[in-house]
């Protein structure tokens, strides 16, 4: 675990700051047994994400519908891994996936996603959370813009940008029934967002995120000088983003229902100790605090 005694990432403060990242986005340089092409490579570097398509088969993709819809209403869950939509008992997130259902677990590991996020942080990797995200078709409510390393660092006490989110698309993902979208280049600058973090923060963050977002001149500036971009994929696509890439996502109203599964990746060494800018750290099925071993990244088939 990194020493915390600096932090090159001060935010929750009085006011709102643009500060340099002084952390890699690619930690190793790429060579020809990289698991990614140089295009990619670079493509990650300058923008902060990476859109990966047919990355399973169909029968992969449909077992893991079958277990998505099973894990929505197939109940069992406790009840403090479940986020339901605002103002609806709609489910949006099941967090703890990989310890909800074999399966899941299995994809967490696997080398077509794992192994090239491995290759992206130069380390061995843990998770440090996971979740299943439905977005459902008529009522899905947005996601709106924020750096997950900004609420990772305040919060949970991630020291570093060494951290990468790999969302697998379930369904469909079209430019109409919200998207993720992305504000590409926006990772080479950390946000330090005004105002103290409220006690238990996170039980309304999930739901609607207002505290540790940037302001919407910061954002305003932000996609004058990146542009927007989204990333939509058959389902099976994987999108791979850098923890501090700018993102969000619109509602949904169409009759076509959103999901994905969710896996952040950090890295070994990167593990996180106490928040930066709250007064405790996040509970458990947010923020993985006791990693007892790498993730040992497996080939073949899901099943």
């Amino acid at each position: 675990m990194l020493d915390q005694t600096h932090d090159d990432y001060p935010t929750r403060l009085p006011r709102e700051r643009w500060l340099k990242r002084n952390d890699p986005t690619v930690w190793q340089g790429w060579s020809e047994k990289a698991p990614i092409t140089r295009q990619q490579a670079e493509f990650f570097d300058a923008n902060g994400y990476l859109v990966l398509e047919g990355m399973f088969s169909d029968a992969e993709v449909a077992a893991l519908q079958a277990e998505s819809s099973a894990l929505r209403t197939g109940g069992g869950i406790a009840p403090e891994n479940v986020i339901t939509e605002p103002n609806s008992d709609e489910v949006r997130t099941v967090f703890r996936l990989d310890e909800q259902n074999a399966l899941f677990a299995r994809l967490a590991a696997d080398e077509r996603v794992a192994g090239k996020v491995r290759f992206l942080l130069d380390d061995d990797l843990y998770l440090h959370q996971s979740r299943l995200n439905y977005k459902p078709g008529f009522t899905g409510k947005e996601f709106y813009w924020h750096s997950d390393f900004e609420t990772w660092h305040a919060e949970d006490g991630m020291p570093r940008m060494r951290a990468i989110s790999a969302s697998v698309l379930l369904t469909d993902n079209s430019p109409l029934n919200g998207p993720l979208m992305l504000i590409p280049g926006s990772h080479k600058t950390f946000v330090s967002c005004a105002g103290e973090t409220p006690d238990d923060n996170h039980a309304t963050s999930l739901k609607k995120q207002e505290i540790g977002v940037p302001s919407p001149e910061s954002l305003s500036k932000m996609a004058e000088q990146h542009g927007i971009d989204y990333a939509s994929g058959r389902a099976g696509t994987v999108i791979l983003f850098d923890c501090n890439t700018l993102h969000g996502s619109n509602g949904n109203i169409t009759p076509f229902p959103r999901s994905n599964a969710f896996f952040v990746y950090n890295a070994w060494t990167n593990r996180v100790g106490q928040p930066f800018a709250a007064k405790a750290p996040r509970p458990a099925f947010l923020s993985s605090r006791d990693p007892q071993a790498p993730i040992a990244i497996s080939g073949g088939a899901l099943a």
